[in-house]
């Protein structure tokens, strides 16, 4: 009863005009962001980091959340109609959206999409509800070695598993943990990495960093490298559901949302996976005439499981974010950031020392489920039509945007020329394939590891033993033993078969 009546507290916060607003308008603008090729959830949020500065934080977090999972959906309409998924938790809807839509059935595709991200984020949100109070009671019987070895962990997977890489990935972490260094020591007071520039003494801002790495080097990388690509839109039919549309994708949101919640829940990192095994299932599970469209004319079971799979995760990562601190993708990285702008570290004291600010940001996504499925059934040729912005004038207002929002942070011209050096890192990390999301996730969870470490160390008198002398440090370290090797192992015993 606790946690309903908490919640009930959460929507009478929620459902005031300004909020409700904030909520509506970032449903509106992910959506639309996410329908443009490239420009994803993450770009958008480090690129309004700075601008929402001012506001106040509870407007500011559901605004974000909003974007989050309205970028998410959005996705899906240009995967479908232009076979251009704007993020890769949408590759796997446009193998079978752009064939149905190839074939007439767009709207089909579109509707599932839309119904099945609402079915699966509604549930997802009730799992957030249920479980993240659980899991932060627990957390905060967790010590310094835990919560060290738990960062390592996060460092671990996002490393491992965002990328096709390990050693690009591990690369990444150690350039982000290195960032973080710089500045003042939080212990001595020492100034380490400076170099001897005044305006490294504060650290550098975790929002240039993000704002450079995503939307920066993005515009440069595209402008630089990608030229111009001429897609044809397929013919957009109206948005509805046949009766044996809704009998095969009903299932599939269910299957969908199954699998992608366990996903979200851990910090496992990405939604590829559970999109790509809710497809594999999909397929697996589909008999005769319905078998036979995937991968001809489209099967609606390949758009609705994938969907809901994809939706399901990113609403449940929500979890180890808001009670462990732990981001477990590109976007709830600099959603992170976005708290620590506001002095606010998520983690287990989060759900007692801001219960008000969690609470309404969950009873925000509700109501931001139900908003994005009144926008976009109805709305869905308006934003088709954000498709034909030319790109030029797309990316030269993203980088003015950027570029003011760098400035407006400290009025200082030293930022904005370390924003586009940021920039130019990014694409060189892009041209060689090195992820992104592990110098975010190393830069802003380096320096609490840091202090943990210290923590740990001086309770066990400087003996490491401390790291194994308790039994979740000890199943702590076996997992992350696990996510290093086991893959490489199974990937030799494939090439021996």
């Amino acid at each position: 009863m606790d946690t309903l009546n908490q919640l009930m507290q959460g929507f009478g916060t929620a459902f005031t005009l300004v909020n409700l607003l904030w909520a509506l308008f970032g449903c509106a603008l992910g959506t639309a962001v996410g329908v443009l090729p490239g420009i994803g959830p993450a770009t958008t949020v480090a690129m309004l980091l700075p601008i929402t500065a001012k506001v106040d934080i509870t407007a500011s977090m559901i605004f974000f959340a909003g974007i989050y999972y309205g970028a998410m959906y959005g996705g899906s309409t240009t995967s479908i109609l232009l076979n251009t998924p704007g993020e890769t938790a949408s590759m796997v809807t446009a193998m079978e959206g752009n064939k149905m839509a190839k074939n007439g059935r767009a709207g089909s595709a579109l509707a599932t999409a839309a119904i099945g991200s609402f079915v699966a984020g509604t549930i997802a949100t009730i799992v957030v509800t249920l479980f993240a109070p659980v899991v932060a009671e627990y957390a905060v019987r967790l010590g310094p070695p835990e919560y060290f070895l738990l960062m390592v962990l996060a460092f671990t997977t996002v490393s491992a598993v965002l990328g096709k890489s390990t050693v690009r990935g591990l690369t990444a972490l150690f350039i982000g943990l290195a960032v973080g260094l710089v500045g003042m020591d939080q212990i001595s007071g020492q100034p380490r990495y400076t170099g001897g520039v005044p305006e490294l003494l504060d650290g550098i801002e975790i929002v240039l960093v993000a704002v450079g790495l995503f939307a920066v080097a993005e515009v440069l990388h595209a402008v630089l490298f990608e030229g111009k690509v001429v897609e044809s839109q397929n013919r957009f039919s109206k948005v509805h559901m046949t009766a044996r549309d809704w009998k095969r994708s009903i299932p599939a949101w269910l299957r969908g949302t199954a699998i992608g919640t366990p996903f979200g829940c851990i910090p496992a990192g990405g939604t590829e996976i559970p999109t790509f095994l809710s497809y594999a299932t999909e397929k697996k599970l589909a008999k005769g005439e319905d078998k036979a469209e995937f991968g001809t004319k489209g099967a609606i079971e390949g758009v609705a499981g994938p969907e809901a799979a994809n939706n399901a995760t990113v609403t449940a990562a929500l979890i180890p974010l808001l009670t462990l601190g732990i981001p477990t993708s590109n976007t709830t990285a600099i959603l992170l950031g976005a708290f620590q702008n506001y002095g606010i570290q998520p983690g287990p004291q989060l759900f007692t020392s801001s219960a008000g600010l969690v609470w309404a940001l969950i009873a925000s996504l509700y109501i931001g489920n139900v908003m994005l499925l009144v926008l976009n059934l109805p709305l869905v040729g308006l934003w088709v039509k954000l498709l034909k912005i030319p790109k030029p004038q797309l990316y030269a207002g993203i980088l003015i945007f950027a570029t003011v929002g760098a400035y407006g942070m400290r009025q200082s011209a030293f930022d904005v020329f370390l924003l586009y050096a940021i920039g130019v890192i990014g694409v060189v990390m892009r041209r060689f394939d090195f992820p992104t999301a592990p110098v975010v996730v190393g830069m802003i969870l380096g320096p609490l590891a840091e202090a943990q470490m210290r923590n740990a160390l001086s309770i066990g008198e400087g003996k490491w033993t401390v790291f194994v002398e308790r039994p979740l440090s000890i199943f702590l370290l076996i997992v992350i033993a696990s996510i290093l090797i086991l893959p490489r192992l199974l990937k030799r015993r494939a090439a021996k078969a």
